[in-house]
């Protein structure tokens, strides 16, 4: 596997690497934070104008023809500065989606307005008691003419009520559990029947419960084959699950380099507690687990866009579980040697431990993940 980035990815990091240094810092983000709207429109354009919005779009939608790889290279950029744009639940998510799966009706007109950056949208899939289970589907489409009816609950649509389109998977048939009669349907965030209560996360996000009620929408806006949704939404995960490893890779080093700024100034009888080897030793173990993160990430990314199910979900399952210790380790032990100071919110490594704790939840922890690879390994060797 090739660990070293491309001339081009290289330079994209390097770009990014000084616009979220010098344009997202800590008091930056602390103001969209509290802002209560999930985006700053101007930090939105600027990724737009720098062309990341389109990055992985084809060349033929005003897109640039990357790949996961490049969808690493932002996201550890973002996961350095715990940037809170939707850009995951947008271009990756949403994007994706459209990218693989859409008519090309839907693609000429999505992906460029995604690209310019005046089309946000999210991808509604998470339902209550699912957890982690992807054909667990209640919401339903109801053929009425012409037209379809969706009716049920999902939560937790990253950056929902920021979108202006939604991606909403429904049952078209089957029972609730079945893989097999699942669809996605494009729908206005705004149209008549959808309820959408906004709220925080944790670390600063924003999330979303939806409920639609009998919401009609045409037959044009059925994505990809009826009933045959699931590996498009499995891919679609798979793609973001790679990123919010990147994104771990990236808050990781952030944590690091606070802590071990940190440790060399704090004094404890007369010394920095840097100077302690105990400390030492757990910093070690700190840069170690990162880098380990980092390599799994990689792995994440570069199978991410094979459509080898099996090889592709086995990959993004170690990946993840890897990663999600990782961030943990990390997590638990930044804040521990930043002392009391390291669970205030005036304290960086508060947040960054807060953004890795719940990028370990998202789309499995490392506990599914690992039960996963164990239940693949076991079928394999059977």
């Amino acid at each position: 596997m090739n660990f070293e980035l491309t001339e081009e990815q290289q330079m994209l990091n390097d770009s990014l690497r000084r616009f979220v240094t010098n344009e997202y810092g800590f008091e930056k983000r602390g103001h969209v934070i509290n802002s209560g709207k999930g985006t700053d429109p101007a930090t939105w354009a600027a990724l737009a104008e720098m062309g990341l919005l389109a990055f992985t779009f084809p060349e033929d939608y005003d897109g640039l023809g990357g790949n996961a790889v490049d969808t690493l290279v932002v996201m550890e950029n973002f996961g350095r500065s715990l940037v809170v744009e939707p850009y995951l639940a947008t271009v990756v998510l949403a994007g994706g989606l459209i990218r693989d799966h859409g008519s090309e009706a839907q693609k000429a007109d999505i992906l460029p307005a995604i690209g310019s950056g005046e089309r946000l949208m999210a991808f509604a899939h998470s339902e209550p008691g699912a957890r982690y289970n992807l054909s667990r589907v209640q919401t339903t489409a109801r053929k009425d003419g012409e037209s379809y009816l969706i009716s049920g609950h999902k939560t937790a649509v990253l950056h929902g009520a920021q979108a202006r389109q939604l991606i909403v998977s429904a049952r078209t048939s089957g029972a609730v559990g079945d893989k097999q009669g699942l669809s996605l349907f494009l729908v206005d965030a705004a149209a008549e029947g959808i309820e959408i209560h906004d709220f925080a996360t944790h670390d600063g996000h924003r999330t979303a419960d939806i409920r639609f009620n009998n919401v009609a929408v045409s037959a044009h806006s059925l994505i990809g084959t009826l009933d045959e949704a699931f590996p498009a939404i499995e891919k679609a995960v798979d793609l973001g699950i790679a990123a919010l490893c990147g994104e771990a890779v990236g808050a990781m080093e952030a944590m690091n380099t606070a802590t071990l700024d940190y440790i060399k100034t704090r004094k404890q009888f007369g010394v920095a507690i840097g100077k302690f080897q105990v400390l030492q030793h757990r910093m070690a173990d700190m840069f170690i687990q990162a880098e380990q993160a980092r390599s799994m990430a990689i792995l994440a990314a570069s199978e991410a866009d094979s459509d080898d199910r099996e090889r592709r979900r086995e990959a993004l399952s170690m990946a993840k579980t890897l990663v999600g210790q990782a961030a943990r380790y990390v997590g638990q032990q930044g804040v521990q040697l930043h002392g009391g100071m390291g669970v205030t919110d005036e304290m960086f490594a508060a947040h960054l431990f807060k953004r890795l704790t719940l990028i370990n939840l998202l789309f499995g922890d490392a506990e599914h993940h690992l039960a996963q690879v164990s239940d693949g390994l076991l079928a394999a060797s059977a």
